[in-house]
C-alpha cells in the first residue's frame, strides 16, 4: 500500500503521519509531499527519514491513496491530477466537500455509501465531524428540527501561526499576528472570513455539511464560531430541538453506545468534556446533557474534541482504512 501525505510537514500533516504510525496503517511506501521550500527536507516515519518530494512528483509516483492536508487551493488544482493518475484522494480542506459529485464522509456515518468510483473523498470541517458525531444517533431515533450551536474553538484550527501568535502573547514577546486582535485573554466571534450574509464561512460550513453527511436537509442549523485562546481542542454548545419527545437517560445510552463518542456526564462529580481531556484522544466527547425547559423536546449538550486527531487527521485515516478494508 503506497500512501501519499500531502501537506506533510503542517499541523495536520504532522499529525496523520503520528497516527498512521500508531494506528499500524499497512504502509509499503511512504510519499511525504510539501511545498517546493520543503522538497528534499526529512520526515521521520516508524524511525526512518523519509525525503520530502513535491506534488509532481508524487503524481507520477502513483500512490494508492494520497492524504490531502494542504490548503482548498492546492486540492483543488492537484487532487484532480493526482485522481487521474489512479490515486484516491482523501482531502482534508474545504474545496470538495459541498461538491455535489463528491462524498462527504465520517466513517461511523456513511462511509458504506463510498465505493470504487469516488476518486476525490472529502473529509468535513473540524467542528462539523464532532456535531454530526453526537447529532447522527439522536437525529436516528427523534428526527431533528432546528439546531443551534455556538463553537469556542482553538487556535490550533487556525495553524501554526495562530498557535505563536497565543504562545507570544503568554510570554510577552511581540510577534506576527494571525488575527486582527489579541487572542490572549480574549474571545474573537470571528473564525475564517466574513460572508456577505454576515456569517463566516466556517459558520456556514457548520449550517450547510452535516445536512450532506446525514443526507438530509430537513433540519436546519445556525451557528456562531468563536475563537478562544486554548492551544488544542473545539468545544460547542449545542441546543438541538427534535420533532419526538426523548427520555435523558436513553440520550445518554444512545449516545454512550454510538461508536466513537463518550458520555462525560456527571454534575456530582464535575465530569463534564473539556479541551484538557480531548487532547490526544481520537473520541468525540459529550457532557452538560439536559433539558430545554423553554421549549418542549428540546436538549443541550456539551460537545468536545481533538480538532486535529478525530478534526482532521484521524478522520481522514479512518477513511482510508475503510478503502483498504472494502473497496481497494
Amino acid at each position: 500500500m503506497k500512501i501519499a501525505v500531502v501537506g506533510a510537514t503542517g499541523m495536520v500533516g504532522t499529525v496523520m503521519l503520528k497516527l498512521l504510525e500508531e494506528r499500524q496503517f499497512p504502509i509499503t511506501e511512504l510519499i511525504p509531499v510539501a511545498s517546493e521550500r520543503s522538497v528534499g527536507k526529512k520526515v521521520a516515519y516508524k524511525g526512518v527519514d523519509y525525503t520530502i518530494v513535491g506534488l509532481a512528483t508524487a503524481v507520477e509516483m502513483k500512490a494508492d491513496i494520497a492524504i490531502f492536508s494542504a490548503g482548498g487551493d492546492t486540492s483543488l488544482e492537484w487532487a484532480p491530477k493526482f485522481a487521474d493518475a489512479g490515486t484516491i484522494v482523501i482531502d482534508n480542506s474545504s474545496a470538495w466537500r459541498m461538491d455535489p459529485t463528491k462524498k462527504l464522509v465520517v466513517p461511523e456515518i456513511n462511509a458504506s455509501e463510498l465505493t470504487v468510483d469516488d476518486k476525490i473523498i472529502a473529509n468535513p470541517n473540524c467542528s462539523t465531524i464532532q456535531l454530526v458525531m453526537a447529532l447522527s444517533p439522536l437525529h436516528e431515533k427523534y428526527k431533528m428540527k432546528r439546531v443551534v450551536i455556538s463553537t469556542y474553538q482553538s487556535v490550533s484550527g487556525t495553524g501554526v501561526k495562530a498557535v505563536q501568535q497565543l504562545e507570544n502573547e503568554i510570554n510577552g514577546v511581540k510577534g506576527e499576528m494571525a488575527y486582527p486582535y489579541p487572542i490572549g485573554r480574549n474571545a474573537l466571534p470571528h473564525c475564517d472570513v466574513f460572508l456577505e450574509n454576515g456569517y463566516t464561512k466556517e459558520e456556514m460550513k457548520l449550517a450547510r455539511e452535516p445536512q450532506k453527511i446525514l443526507n438530509d436537509r430537513s433540519f436546519s442549523i445556525t451557528a456562531t464560531a468563536v475563537r478562544i485562546p486554548t492551544a488544542g481542542g473545539h468545544s460547542e454548545s449545542v441546543n438541538v430541538q427534535f420533532e419526538n419527545d426523548f427520555d435523558l437517560a436513553e440520550v445518554r445510552t444512545i449516545l454512550s453506545q454510538f461508536d466513537g463518542v463518550t458520555v462525560q456526564d456527571n454534575t456530582d462529580t464535575n465530569t463534564y468534556p473539556m479541551p484538557i481531556y480531548a487532547h490526544g484522544k481520537d473520541d468525540v466527547f459529550v457532557g452538560r446533557i439536559r433539558r430545554d425547559e423553554t421549549q418542549p423536546n428540546t436538549l443541550n449538550m456539551w460537545i468536545v474534541s481533538d480538532n486535529l486527531r478525530k478534526g482532521a487527521a484521524t478522520n481522514a485515516i479512518q477513511i482510508a482504512e475503510y478503502l483498504v478494508a472494502n473497496i481497494l
